[in-house]
């Protein structure tokens, strides 16, 4: 079994979330924190044809990518995380297709509200693992990785 080559990457990367509707966004890359994080306004429960789903906006109303648009999830669940402050919450936990530095794949995010962050998402450590190194000096290396991988 081969090992994929890494990808390096620098402390702030755009990326894609298409099942967002996000394309090319700026994120936060933080090797201290594990789980992946993404700012979500408007965050509720709605049941829809019998079934319960999660519903929020992606992003701040003054982020240039914020659409206002709802998104829907059927598949989430809650998690149990420390915050910035070292706090322990509970979130919810969603699952998307990411696409950053070539690479497309199935990522974890909790929603939260960073709003008093300077960035609306975070890339935690599972999402890095095993597929990128960082180097903390640069930023948008992934602009050069054309190709996306399955």
């Amino acid at each position: 079994m081969s090992k994929q080559p890494k990808t390096i990457i620098g402390r702030k990367e755009r990326i894609s979330l298409p099942g967002l509707g996000l394309d090319s966004v700026w994120a936060k890359v933080d090797t201290g924190a594990y789980t992946s994080a993404l700012h979500a306004e408007h965050i509720r429960l709605e049941e829809k044809k019998g079934k319960e789903v999660l519903v929020f906006q992606v992003l701040m109303p003054g982020h240039k990518k914020f659409t206002g648009e709802e998104v829907v999830f059927e598949n989430f669940r809650e998690k149990k995380v420390k915050n910035s402050f070292g706090q322990a919450e509970i979130r919810y936990l969603i699952e998307t297709e990411l696409e950053l530095g070539g690479k497309k794949f199935e990522a974890e995010f909790t929603l939260t509200d960073r709003s008093k962050m300077k960035n609306a998402i975070l890339l935690g450590r599972k999402i890095l693992k095993g597929r990128f190194l960082v180097d903390v000096d640069s930023i948008n290396l992934s602009k050069n990785q054309k190709s996306i991988n399955s």
